[in-house]
């Protein structure tokens, strides 16, 4: 990845924190570029999350294995000009049980958890950021949490292609499912009775 990469990083922090010229000067040697290939991970699979991302190119998935039956429970999709981390994890220090993998061949650029806390000690600016971040993740789980308890599996399926319409392009209709709450079967149906409306 080449530097001309930056521009699209700095609007993003710009538009998501309104950070300063001074603020993104501030933290841009702390950004590394990063490629994960596909189904490679963002994150090592039970272990300390030690870095936030900001995805340029590529989409991933967030998932847990249920111990007990191995099955695969996706939680998020996240796609291009999206911060993407594990919050508690990086916030707690403590493993992380989810896993982040890359569902497409995938461009970052990085921030190390420390280098972090270090543009929060020198900009309000940052902090401001980080609080953002954390108000971000915390209304996605909330939101994520409702839908689960709110809305019905179709209801969930339109949000989701209305939200992120090029997912059904990426990403596979067993991921879709599983992110659903649903069997494959189910989505089968929806998907046609949506058709014929």
């Amino acid at each position: 990845m080449t530097s001309p990469q930056y521009p699209i990083l700095h609007q993003q922090l710009h538009e998501f924190a309104q950070l300063s010229n001074a603020d993104l000067n501030l933290g841009q040697e702390f950004w590394q570029s990063r490629t994960v290939d596909r189904h490679d991970f963002f994150n090592n699979p039970n272990s300390l999350c030690r870095h936030i991302g900001f995805i340029v190119k590529g989409i991933f998935r967030v998932y847990y294995v249920d111990p007990k039956t191995e099955l695969e429970h996706n939680l998020y999709f996240a796609t291009e000009n999206n911060f993407i981390t594990s919050l508690k994890s990086l916030l707690t220090r403590t493993t992380c049980p989810y896993i982040i993998e890359a569902l497409e061949d995938a461009e970052l650029f990085v921030m190390q958890y420390d280098h972090l806390q270090q543009l929060y000690e020198r900009s309000h600016g940052w902090e401001r950021f980080g609080r953002l971040l954390a108000e971000q993740y915390f209304l996605m789980n909330q939101l994520r949490s409702e839908s689960l308890l709110m809305q019905t599996a179709e209801e969930r399926y339109i949000d989701l292609i209305t939200s992120q319409p090029d997912l059904l392009n990426r990403v596979s209709l067993g991921h879709i499912s599983s992110y659903l709450g649903i069997k494959g079967p189910s989505l089968s149906r929806i998907r046609a009775q949506l058709a014929r409306k």
